[in-house]
């Protein structure tokens, strides 16, 4: 039981919910109320879930030596030392086969889609974090992968490309923030523990931060005035000062609080920024779903 217990932690599932990007295609096409299409999207996000466990497992095995390094990521299961490398190793190499087989049973371009995200993480695990820049490139496509997901699983009618340019907007803007978070705190250990933070300093990552945060806000009220599937009254634009709360809130959070270097933590425990978030998504999907 306790090694069920490392072995679920070392998955991450508190990272999970950067999978829910899936479920961005069935809210923005109008169709959450449609049970099979929302019974699909549940099922590529377990699936997408299942793939991101065998990849935090691969991925702390990768960087168990610098994690230990970490005030705080010394003490994950397999840096630690409590879960062997070679249950890890194995875990993830029944998890991720599988994931990506299931999802070839749901739909074929899900499957793909899996296998891609996979292959990407791992080349992400081993290579492309280490590359200023290219890392936070990495896993922007990531989370394109996740809306793409859940685009194959449902039949689209009126999903805006503009939701793919803000997805990889807002996830650059994200990473950059917790690169950030990683050099404010780490200091003159930042490469001991993360090799690519040799290639960052605080001035140039503000730099990207003001204008990959700029451009999400542009590219997001683009989105709201343009997109051929909202209301023709352009209500949608009601929902821009949400987004820009949220993104300065977590601003605020990465360069006063100094707490962006785990963003999954700060969704789930700031008030105002889940303040900021849920008041986004029931104005968007209530002038979706309330003025069709």
């Amino acid at each position: 039981m306790r090694t069920l217990r490392l072995l679920l932690k070392s998955m991450r599932p508190r990272q999970w919910p950067k999978n829910i990007f899936i479920f961005g295609a069935l809210g923005f096409d109008r169709q959450f109320l449609h049970l099979e299409a929302l019974l699909r999207t549940v099922g590529g996000f377990a699936l997408l879930c299942l793939a991101s466990g065998a990849v935090y497992l691969v991925n702390d095995v990768a960087d168990r030596a610098q994690d230990r390094l970490h005030p705080e990521k010394r003490n994950r299961p397999i840096a630690s030392g409590e879960l062997s490398v070679g249950l890890a190793l194995a875990v993830a190499g029944v998890l991720g086969p599988l994931a990506v087989a299931l999802a070839f049973v749901l739909n074929s371009g899900l499957g793909w889609l899996v296998l891609g995200y996979l292959l990407l993480n791992l080349a992400y695990s081993f290579a492309l974090k280490h590359i200023p820049i290219v890392d936070a490139l990495a896993v922007a496509a990531g989370f394109v992968i996740r809306v793409a997901a859940g685009v194959t699983l449902i039949k689209v009618e009126r999903f805006s490309p503009w939701l793919y340019v803000c997805t990889v907007l807002l996830a650059l803007y994200i990473s950059f923030g917790k690169r950030r978070a990683e050099l404010a705190l780490l200091v003159d250990e930042a490469s001991n523990h993360r090799r690519v933070l040799d290639g960052y300093t605080i001035p140039l990552l503000d730099s990207y931060i003001q204008i990959v945060s700029a451009a999400t806000i542009v590219a997001y009220s683009l989105y709201t005035f343009s997109a051929p599937n909202l209301p023709a009254n352009h209500s949608m634009m009601l929902t821009v000062p949400f987004v820009v709360y949220s993104i300065f809130r977590y601003l605020y959070l990465v360069q006063v609080e100094r707490s962006g270097g785990a963003p999954e933590e700060i969704i789930l425990m700031d008030r105002p920024l889940q303040a900021g978030v849920l008041l986004w998504g029931l104005a968007a999907m209530g002038i979706l779903y309330l003025q069709q």
